[in-house]
């Protein structure tokens, strides 16, 4: 059997991108399960949720944006940090970049070799990769939860921390009256989970618990369509959680019997394409999560830093 194109190498087509307005000034462009971005107005200025892999990418965004809106991007709000999601940020010309206070540490820590992993793992998103002036470092930080007070009658737009999950720095932004989530990556709508940075059992457990318990009835995930309704919604949390328990009962079942991470990774390959192979990313995501799981259950608290180097190993040990 010839072996699969490393990571999202040969996913060279451009998908459709499509722009939502789903409340009076709140947008999200999807497309198709690549990166989704968000913004959202305030009486006088905006703020963009998320920025896109390159400066290139983002500018495109941001001129379907200004059909709606020609109000200034005052906040960059940041999810999380991994490279698709943050280098693009030089187009905002944002006065604030936000994001939690161990995004800002895992910067400094594994930034650059953040970025050439995955530019190397998916090169269609880093488009126009020589655009990108360097790190994206944020202006401001918090620790738990803080909030952007959108003028007139707008409300407010609450930022919060619920714990290790995606990364250890998720952030949600929280539209309490018009009670619409931007989740980042913690949630994905059909779409596959990338958990090479994670924490899986607090991510399965406390962290979706308290997504969930806010209640929204529009969710805007990393990936994949807009879930509407609280029965989409839910339903997305919990296909983002049965994915995550899956993992960690295949993985967890190996190691314990002191099996190879290769007999996890094919276990849980196995237990998961059925319902989940279809959906975007899946082959690619799959090796680099199963190697995550396994150092957890092996007792490695933080993530090893992905390289360029570490994901071809790693690739080729487990879908070679």
């Amino acid at each position: 059997m010839a072996a699969k194109p490393f990571a999202s190498s040969a996913d060279t087509e451009a998908k459709e991108q499509t722009l939502e307005v789903l409340a009076d000034g709140v947008y999200a462009l999807t497309a198709e399960g690549d990166p989704n971005v968000g913004a959202i107005e305030g009486e006088d200025f905006v703020v963009a949720f998320e920025a896109l892999a390159t400066p290139t990418a983002a500018k495109e965004w941001l001129a379907q944006l200004r059909e709606h809106t020609d109000k200034p991007v005052r906040y960059l709000v940041l999810s999380h940090y991994h490279a698709v999601r943050v280098l693009g940020a030089s187009a905002f010309d944002a006065t604030v970049i936000l994001t939690h206070e161990l995004t800002h540490e895992l910067i400094r820590e594994r930034g650059k070799e953040d970025w050439a992993s995955e530019f190397g793992r998916m090169p269609r998103l880093a488009k126009d990769a020589d655009s990108v002036p360097g790190l994206t470092w944020p202006t401001q930080t918090f620790a738990d939860r803080t909030t952007i007070d959108l003028g007139g009658d707008r409300g407010e737009l609450v930022l919060e921390y619920f714990g290790r999950g995606h990364t250890e720095g998720d952030i949600v932004a929280w539209l309490p009256k018009q009670k619409i989530l931007f989740a980042g990556d913690l949630v994905e709508a059909q779409a596959a989970l990338y958990t090479g940075d994670a924490f899986h059992r607090d991510w399965a457990g406390a962290t979706l618990d308290r997504v969930k318990a806010l209640g929204a009835e529009m969710l805007v995930g990393g990936r994949g369509a807009v879930s509407r309704g609280r029965e989409e919604v839910d339903a997305a949390i919990e296909q983002t959680r049965t994915f995550l328990n899956v993992m960690i009962r295949e993985v967890g079942t190996v190691h314990e019997r002191g099996g190879t991470l290769k007999e996890a990774f094919t276990a849980t390959h196995a237990a998961l394409v059925d319902d989940y192979g279809h959906w975007p990313i899946f082959e690619h995501c799959l090796p680099f999560d199963v190697s995550r799981l396994w150092d957890e259950f092996s007792g490695v608290e933080r993530p090893v830093i992905w390289t360029a180097e570490r994901d071809r190993e790693v690739w080729a040990q487990l879908q070679g």
